[in-house]
């Protein structure tokens, strides 16, 4: 009986070890294939949502891989996501897996001009997205074209000072990021749409309403794309009332000043971005053949990235400069040698005020416009050996990169110094594979293709704000930089209200 237990015993024993010989020798390929990459601990059903409930959402992914690693596989009930929270990561996924992290969330819904299926944000990178990428960078973005808008933007900047200046005479406080919403709103609508867009025929306002109300969308828009697929096999399309509400009065705003380009006579003038859209819309021999709604649907786009994220961006930068008075000082000075105290800061002479730069360079990296860059692995791949299936999302969190502390020195510290760097200083991190621990406006192919004209706009309006005004904090104490995302921007969670008070007489615009 005793010898019959022990064989028994010893077959079993035999069995397991058959079976982990095979499983070394024969099966270890197979396993490395689909060794996804690390994954915290997760709960039935949620997945690893109880992980987010922490903190808000980029600070909950910055906890997580810090204490689990740079690569992360997580899952949102059923939903999969692959975490990359190091500039190494993401220089392998923008260096070796461009293309095929150059897609994005598929449209909510299609026949809308927000999100929709003619938009260039949210197409596939095919043809069209291809297109449009080199006409933007060619056409619309290209330095020329820039330069020939800089009137534009010199005129909005008086307005903006002006603006200002009577608030200060009458003594009235601010919230600096919705006056200087204002001040972006009117540039880019003025760039894109000239005349025909203007504070005087209310079309600029209507901009205003229409892009608040889409920020206000935006976290339902990211909750109905996460759950897509399930809503659309029930055959259910949320929020598509208030998406094509807001898509209804952008396409009634821009097809009237579609017409009215058409329409006006041709003559000597400079052209806005509209009238170079409807030229290549035009042109027989194009590569890829525009329609109008895919015009209408690039400029709400443009409306959306553009003016709340610079609006938010200024207001951090000045945020950070006022709780800083030694920077302060520092930067005022630089501005009143270069500029003086007789005219108003202008584009040309950001190139002699490095130190402005510096600034603005560094607000954009302690409070980058958006925090997190959202694409889809259109094919399974590997990255740093482990495998990721197609048609995973990869969320990117630029607010990590750009805090880490193995990158960055005092990572957490208002420290534009750190940008007065020399140029073999960026030559050395691009060798050591850190050439993406800085990229507040994207990367890759998908990168912000208007990432040269953005500071601009920070530059310039931060520029007259501290050559012109001091800024009384209302309250005691230092400005609060709580964070929060609303919109498609980190914005403050209690909004910057200063009163300015005019340190120059006025200028004679």
């Amino acid at each position: 009986m005793v010898d019959e237990f022990q064989n028994c015993f010893i077959f079993i024993l035999l069995c397991f070890f058959t079976v982990f010989c095979y499983s070394v020798l024969f099966c270890r390929k197979t396993k490395l294939e689909v060794d996804f990459p690390p994954s915290p601990p997760s709960l039935p059903v949620i997945g690893h949502l109880h992980l987010l409930l922490s903190a808000v959402s980029h600070k909950a992914f910055q906890n997580i891989s810090s204490k689990y690693g740079p690569l992360l596989y997580l899952r949102l009930f059923s939903f999969p996501i692959v975490l990359a929270s190091s500039a190494s990561v993401a220089y392998e996924l923008f260096r070796t897996h461009d293309v095929n992290v150059s897609s994005r969330m598929p449209p909510i819904t299609i026949e809308s001009l927000i999100f929709g299926s003619s938009g260039f944000a949210s197409a596939p990178f095919g043809d069209y997205a291809k297109f449009m990428k080199k006409l933007l960078a060619t056409r619309l973005f290209r330095t020329q074209a820039i330069e020939n808008l800089r009137g534009v933007r010199a005129e909005e900047l008086e307005r903006f000072y002006l603006n200002l200046y009577d608030k200060a005479a009458k003594k009235e406080s601010v919230e600096i990021g919705e006056e200087t919403m204002k001040f972006t709103n009117n540039m880019i609508c003025r760039m894109c749409m000239g005349r025909s867009c203007s504070v005087e025929n209310g079309g600029i306002e209507r901009v205003r309403e229409l892009i608040i109300k889409c920020f206000a969308m935006s976290k339902k828009l990211f909750l109905a794309n996460t759950c897509l697929t399930w809503l659309e096999k029930l055959g259910i399309s949320p929020f598509k009332k208030e998406i094509m509400d807001v898509s209804h009065g952008f396409d009634e705003l821009l097809e009237r000043i579609l017409v009215e380009h058409e329409e006006r006579p041709e003559q000597d003038q400079d052209m806005d971005m509209m009238d170079l859209l409807l030229e290549a819309s035009r042109e027989e021999n194009a590569e890829y053949k525009i329609t109008r709604k895919q015009i209408k649907s690039l400029f709400v786009e443009i409306f959306m990235a553009g003016i709340d994220t610079a609006a938010q961006a200024t207001q951090w930068t000045m945020a950070e400069i006022i709780n800083n008075p030694k920077i302060l000082e520092r930067l005022r000075g630089e501005i009143d040698l270069v500029v003086g105290k007789a005219r108003l800061i202008q584009e040309t002479d950001i190139p002699n005020l490095p130190y402005l730069q510096a600034v603005v360079k560094e607000g954009l990296r302690l409070h980058p416009p958006g925090p997190f860059l959202v694409r889809r692995f259109q094919e399974s791949c590997k990255i740093k050996e482990f495998y990721v299936p197609g048609q995973t999302t990869l969320l990117v969190n630029v607010y990590a990169i750009m805090r880490d502390p193995d990158l960055w020195e005092d990572p957490d510290e208002f420290k534009p110094e750190r940008f007065l760097s020399s140029r073999s200083s960026e030559q050395e991190e691009e060798i050591k594979g850190q050439a993406f621990k800085y990229i507040p406006f994207g990367a890759g192919r998908r990168g912000c293709p208007a990432g040269n004209l953005g500071p601009i706009f920070v530059r310039i309006a931060v520029g007259m704000m501290v050559q012109c005004f001091d800024w009384r904090i209302n309250g005691h104490g230092e400005i609060s930089m709580e964070e929060v995302i609303a919109g498609i921007s980190l914005t403050m969670a209690h909004p910057l209200k200063c009163t300015p008070v005019s340190r120059l007489s006025s200028f004679s615009l």
